[in-house]
Order: C-alpha cells, then structure tokens, then sequence
C-alpha cells in the first residue's frame, strides 16, 4: 500500500484539452479517483480568468482566494477544476461554530481493547496538510478571530504547522493546496449585505498569494446552463421562457447590491425554478414555491414586480404593493 507521504499525482494534463482555456500550460493531474475527489458537472461552465488562477494554486502552490456575491459559484468552481484533475478536495465552512479545536483537533476518549483511553484526534486542518488534498476554506471572511489566527500558521509558503498539544511539528505534503472563498475581500460588511463578515487584518489578506474576482455568467451562459440541466425546456420556446426566467434572477441581483432585497436568485435556484415548472407547467407557481416564500414579507410585493416585468403577468402578492410604492 502506498504511504501518504508518497502520493502525488502522475500525469500532465493540457489546460486547453480540460477547460478550453487557449494556453499551452500543463497542470498536474492524479490518474485514480479517491473518495474526497468531487463528482464531475459535465455541463459545468469555467469562467477562464478564474480557472486560471485557480490552476496556478494547483500547479505552483499559489494560495488562492475567490471573491464574489453569493450564488456566483466560488466553491463549485474550485471543485470542479479538482474534479478534472481527480484532486481530492475537502470543504471547511468557517461559520461562527467552528472552533479552533475542531481545525487542530482534540483529545477525545475512545475504547482500545475494552478499556477507555484519552487520544489525540486531529482535527481537518493537520489531517489535510499531511495528504495531497485541496483544503477550501468557505466563508473566509466570517471565520472567528481565533480560528484566523490558527489558519494564518499554515499560509505562509511550505510553513511548518506546530501541534502544541503534541510537541510535533507538521511539515506540509508536497501537493497540499490551499483555497478560499469570501464575499468581501476582508473588507467587512459591506452596504449591510453580509452580516457575518469580519473585517480581515491586513496580514490575513497579503498571505493570498491570488484573489480572484467571479462574478455571474452573462445571461446567454446561464441560459445555456439551465437548459442544459431541464432537458425539457431546450426547445427555442424553453429557451424563451429560460430567458425571462433569468432576467427576474438579474432583477433580484441588482435589487440585493442596492439593498433593496435581502436574498437574491442563485444560478442554481434558477436551476430549482426551472425544475418546477417541468412539475407543476406553472412558471408563476413554480417561482413562489421556489423564491418567493424564501423571501422577507416586506419583500415580496417588489419581487412580483420583478417577474411581472419579465413576464407581463401579475402575481398575487402584486396587490400588496400600496398605490404610493408606484411611479
């Protein structure tokens, strides 16, 4: 059986031939599959820019950071490049419940031979760096202070993490990567979008060696991708009515970054409303079951407008717009 330490990946892959990228670069690649690898979105649409710099974290040890509003993809995009290099890849949302023992790890007691005995069991940060594994940090920007300050020990370059519980020191396996995503670069919460976000220091940021900004697909791309994934609306009359469907998704999108509404369509809930219109042969019906009531009270009147506009067709909570709130 192979040791940990000797895993790493065997072949070369052509950037071009993968993604579609016009380069000449060649990225590092395993042959076999292990269970943390992800699946692969056959119908998954790269942005090159960001596909890039995420091939630079794979190929030279870049730490890579994606930033972007939410539902623009930044996890996904980092998988699915692993997923075509068959990179394992494990995922750490960095809410406010995770602490610094569950990223080091803790003595635990556990039975050996019918007795209980106190062991150290590690936690995902140092059972990480010891493999070939890309280790994503969700949510950087709403990680608690304590839990930054472990995760700066392991952005320095090749830098040594210290087990102080064990008096051993970590040295990182020569193909562990390091990513992350944020919605604000560290930069705190801004316009009162993301209550959750810290401001970042200074220190913390400058460690990224990339950030990356991903932004949402242009409207044909996203057109292309729901009816990719609703094979029932890929007719030119699907595609129609795909097309309204995603200008209420960039309505909601604009509404979110004014402020205006406090959640906004994802790709993949345009996805979710395309799924229940093959259900229901609703399009109204199937956006209230799949956004409308996920939205605040106070919300909804300006969200019918939205789909109205798109769809020239009014939806009840319409009517709960008062007469002042029109031009």
């Amino acid at each position: 059986m192979t040791d940990i330490a000797d895993l790493r990946p065997d072949r070369m892959l052509s950037v071009r031939e993968v993604f579609g990228i016009d380069t000449e670069l060649q990225v590092p690649a395993f042959s076999e599959r292990d269970d943390h690898v992800p699946e692969v979105d056959a119908v998954y649409r790269f942005n090159p820019d960001v596909t890039l710099a995420i091939l630079a974290g794979f190929m030279r040890d870049r730490r890579v950071m994606v930033q972007g509003l939410h539902g623009t993809g930044k996890s996904t995009h980092i998988e699915q490049v692993a997923a075509r290099l068959n990179w394992p890849c494990v995922r750490l949302n960095l809410d406010g419940h995770i602490s610094r023992l569950d990223l080091v790890g803790k003595d635990a007691v556990v039975l050996r031979e019918g007795k209980q005995v106190t062991e150290f069991q590690e936690g995902i940060v140092p059972w990480s760096l010891q493999r070939p594994v890309a280790l994503v940090f969700d949510e950087y920007d709403a990680g608690r202070p304590d839990v930054m300050f472990v995760i700066q020990r392991i952005l320095e370059q090749g830098g040594k993490f210290t087990l102080m519980d064990q008096n051993r020191v970590l040295r990182p396996h020569p193909f562990f990567r390091l990513f992350a995503t944020a919605n604000t670069v560290g930069l705190g919460n801004l316009n009162g979008l993301y209550h959750g976000a810290q401001r970042l220091n200074h220190a913390q940021i400058d460690r990224w060696n990339i950030v990356a900004s991903l932004n949402y697909l242009p409207a044909d791309e996203e057109i292309a991708i729901v009816q990719a994934r609703v094979p029932s609306l890929a007719d030119e009359a699907g595609r129609q009515l795909v097309a309204s469907m995603v200008a209420v998704a960039d309505l909601t999108r604009k509404g979110f970054a004014a402020g205006d509404l406090s959640t906004l369509m994802s790709p993949r809930t345009v996805i979710t409303w395309a799924e229940n219109v093959e259900i229901f042969k609703n399009p109204a019906l199937a956006f209230r079951l799949s956004f409308v009531n996920k939205c605040d009270d106070a919300e909804r009147p300006l969200v019918a407008e939205y789909f109205q506009r798109c769809f020239d067709q009014e939806l009840k909570e319409s009517h709960q717009l008062s007469s002042g709130s029109h031009e």
